[in-house]
């Protein structure tokens, strides 16, 4: 017994000492392990009082976003104005549908979010086209910033040599600091910011998608060799431009714009629109670091629980940033579509006289929600597809003309290469004949 036990304490020691790196390797791993097993039981322990939470409160914004939403359709007195709205309005039922989908089940977050950044794009185009039908539409527009970049009439030499520093300027500065100075090129200006992110927002949520099946997106990780840093950087100057033509836009307009109070829709918009994408932003950051677990479905189920939050508030600030009430009237414009029908009964009461009712009911076009929801579909897409036409158009144009100077330029060189060499011929044959 003494033996065996002196036998068995050398073996133990033998191979502690040589086996001393992989049972290092061995606990790295297992610790690893542990890990990885604590987070997920981190994310099962919350998943479901975060898919309760969250979808009562999603609830909750659907149900107000649809009311508000209904309300305006019913009273769809002012369609040039309300055809915008209710797209902007319908982005918080997008949301929180999306986000109450994703966080129940993890596969379908890369779908939900693809949907949901192209829902983004076209919010922020329908809130732009918002603020231009407000203003009286597009021409209306055109005269008003033009009328705001000219010239007065009497002005002394200072003012006249201000402006001639203007004109000096750059254009890039001018939209910087002095966006009025452009005209109805700042038009231009905000709606191509406005379409470019449109179109770039839907091709990365497309190409997203592409480089996910592919295996190479990394959604979270700020590595060289996937897309999701790449996209990432291309999407935040991409928004950060568009919300700085319509910041512009807003800086030269907002004194037309206050009967409808544009600050609070404003900051409405803009609080959904980008403290949505740049907290999804920080809480990738946040689980790169390692401050937040690393797993994948604990960073995306914290985001679509937060956004199912906040579109509860959303849905809330809208009912009164957006009422409805200003639309019970109808404007002036829409008085000759107005159609009045009269029925009238004739009824004897009880002491035998003759007792006569008329009604009179008024009705205007597009007041039933079918019709509503025809023209926002039919007319509303057909201004973003002249929108989106346009805007390619004014992309390529530079680049045609680019291409064609330099054709130009090639056909010019090889002309003169032509008469240098037919002068170096003519040359030597007479030179022969001589």
């Amino acid at each position: 017994m003494i033996c065996g036990v002196r036998e068995r304490v050398p073996r133990e020691h033998n191979l502690k000492t040589k086996h001393t790196p992989i049972g290092n390797k061995a606990k790295t791993y297992f610790g690893k392990g542990r890990m990885g097993e604590s987070e997920t039981n981190t994310y099962r322990d919350l998943h479901f009082p975060a898919l309760l939470v969250g979808g009562s409160f999603a609830a909750v914004a659907i149900c107000l976003s649809l009311f508000l939403i209904l309300q305006h359709l019913r009273y769809y007195t002012n369609p040039s104005e309300q055809k915008w709205i209710v797209p902007v309005l319908f982005m918080v039922p997008v949301y929180a549908t999306e986000s109450i989908i994703s966080l129940s089940n993890a596969k379908l977050s890369l779908p939900c979010d693809i949907l949901r950044n192209c829902y983004e794009a076209f919010a922020l185009y329908s809130f732009g086209s918002y603020l231009v039908a407000c203003l009286g539409g597009e021409r209306r527009v055109v005269e008003l910033l033009e009328d705001e970049s000219k010239e007065p009439l009497l002005e002394g030499e200072e003012n006249k040599s201000e402006k001639k520093t203007q004109k000096q300027r750059n254009p890039l500065w001018k939209f910087l600091c002095e966006p009025y100075v452009l005209g109805p090129e700042l038009f231009v200006i905000e709606k191509f910011g406005l379409v470019q992110y449109m179109i770039l927002k839907t091709f990365c949520a497309f190409l997203a998608f592409l480089l996910e099946l592919l295996g190479v997106y990394g959604d979270g990780e700020f590595k060289w060799y996937y897309g999701y840093p790449y996209i990432e950087v291309v999407l935040n100057f991409s928004q950060m431009w568009a919300l700085f033509c319509l910041v512009q836009f807003y800086n030269v307009t907002h004194e037309r714009l206050k009967e409808i109070k544009p600050l609070a829709k404003f900051i409405s918009f803009k609080a959904i629109v980008f403290a949505t994408w740049w907290q999804g932003f920080g809480i990738a950051l946040l689980c790169y670091y390692g401050v937040l677990p690393k797993e994948g479905r604990f960073q995306n189920a914290l985001q679509d629980f937060l956004i199912c939050i906040e579109m509860a508030i959303a849905a809330v600030a809208h009912i009164f940033v957006f009422p409805v009430e200003p639309y019970h009237y109808i404007p002036v414009s829409e008085c000759g579509k107005i159609t009045r029908t009269k029925t009238t009964e004739v009824k004897l009461d009880e002491s035998g006289r003759v007792v006569e009712k008329k009604e009179t009911h008024v009705e205007a076009s597009g007041t039933s929600i079918k019709e509503s929801v025809q023209d926002i579909v039919m007319d509303g897409g057909q201004h973003v597809v002249k929108d989106v036409v346009l805007t390619i158009n004014q992309a390529m144009g530079p680049v045609e003309k680019g291409v064609t100077k330099i054709q130009e330029k090639l056909l010019d060189s090889d002309g003169k290469e032509e008469e240098k060499a037919e002068v170096t011929v003519g040359t030597s044959v007479e030179k022969k004949d001589q």
